[in-house]
């Protein structure tokens, strides 16, 4: 198993594919509109992304839209043998969405499904023979925009993009973070090991003076996705915030690896794209642990771009960097986290987890004291 696209129902999907272009590095692949969706493609080396917005209040984007806001309706799963994933998810009480369709396409075969995941999330499942991923996506947008009987739809596929900068280029989705209600971390856990055979792997518990949570990170028994599952341990957590802005459990970010970071942060904030930033004492704090095989050159190049590191004690060459955005919609809500695995690090940074939701209770405290100004200036006037 792996990811073979995500899918965003966001209020414009022109402006957010100009969002993708300019701020991240995408490149547009297509557009399709139909009478209901309009529908964005969007790709960076492997990773794929969906853009869909309403064009009526009935549509499936419209329909989400109505309960939340911008942000994940569908993490797609390519797998090998999509009638045996579905005869164990369906055995397991999955609530399929769409039946199982296929579709010859140019020399190959495509075939695919649709189950509800958890909460409002849904999950695409695919099994794709001798297809490109590009004919794939196309084929797919297509059908989104096509939905709910029309077949009116306009293609602009851009067939020659220009050559991406190398330093903006990703490779891959390394995981996707779902945030479920307090209480339901087991419950969710349990779902996806028994609908679609993930198992449960690290497990980690923050708490801080002012809040906590618990995670679960799941890793698929056949493929490369991870999945962290987080649930909040005090009402004023980060992922209570999360929950409550967006009025149910749901993906709070995806982390997108890299083969060289530091080039790519500091293209990417060229750009504007603004990231979480940590206090300086991180970095004075991080070179009194266990030294890691590092230059000087190269510390303090990490060290100006803002970039987090991680390593084990026992292998200390097999680094793990990581960075994260601002949230990329009007809500904070989702963003993205950058990660580049050295020597094929493991794990998730647990070393930085405490100085990054330290970094994030910052940016909630700032918010809170904005809004609290906010409501202080508007009861003045009135």
């Amino acid at each position: 198993m792996q990811i073979d696209h995500v899918h965003f129902y966001v209020e414009d999907a022109a402006a957010s594919q100009d969002w993708f272009v300019n701020q991240l590095g995408f490149q547009a692949v297509a557009s399709f509109t139909g009478s209901h969706t309009r529908t964005e493609i969007v790709k960076n080396g492997p990773v794929y992304f969906f853009l869909s917005s309403p064009l009526t209040a009935s549509s499936p984007a419209g329909q989400f839209l109505q309960q939340h806001p911008d942000g994940i309706a569908d993490v797609a799963f390519r797998v090998q043998n999509i009638d045996s994933v579905m005869r164990k998810a369906i055995a397991a009480g999955a609530q399929v969405l769409q039946p199982m369709r296929q579709q010859p396409l140019n020399r190959g075969h495509l075939k695919w499904s649709q189950i509800a995941g958890w909460g409002d999330l849904k999950h695409t499942l695919i099994e794709a023979t001798d297809l490109q991923e590009d004919d794939v996506c196309n084929f797919l947008g297509r059908k989104s925009a096509a939905a709910m009987g029309n077949v009116e739809f306009t293609l602009h596929a851009h067939s020659k993009v220009k050559t991406q900068d190398l330093a903006l280029q990703l490779t891959g989705i390394d995981h996707v973070v779902l945030n479920v209600a307090a209480g339901d971390l087991k419950r969710a856990v349990a779902w996806y090991e028994k609908t679609l055979g993930f198992q449960p792997q690290q497990a980690f518990a923050i708490q801080t003076e002012r809040s906590g949570l618990h995670s679960q990170v799941m890793v698929h028994a056949d493929g490369v996705v991870q999945l962290p599952i987080n649930e909040p341990t005090s009402p004023n957590s980060q992922i209570q915030e999360f929950l409550d802005i967006n009025r149910g459990s749901g993906i709070q970010h995806i982390a997108l690896r890299t083969g060289n970071i530091v080039p790519l942060v500091e293209q990417l904030r060229h750009k504007g794209l603004p990231f979480i930033q940590v206090p300086p004492t991180y970095y004075t704090q991080l070179r009194c642990r266990h030294k890691v095989h590092l230059a000087e050159a190269e510390w303090e190049e990490i060290e100006r771009s803002r970039v987090l590191v991680d390593w084990h004690e026992e292998t200390p060459d097999a680094l793990l960097l990581q960075i994260f955005t601002q949230p990329i919609f009007g809500q904070p809500t989702f963003f993205f986290e950058l990660i580049e695995r050295r020597l094929h690090a493991r794990g998730f940074g647990e070393g930085n987890f405490r100085a990054l939701f330290e970094a994030i209770e910052q940016e909630q405290l700032k918010r809170s004291s904005r809004n609290e100004k906010f409501l202080h200036h508007t009861q003045q006037q009135n």
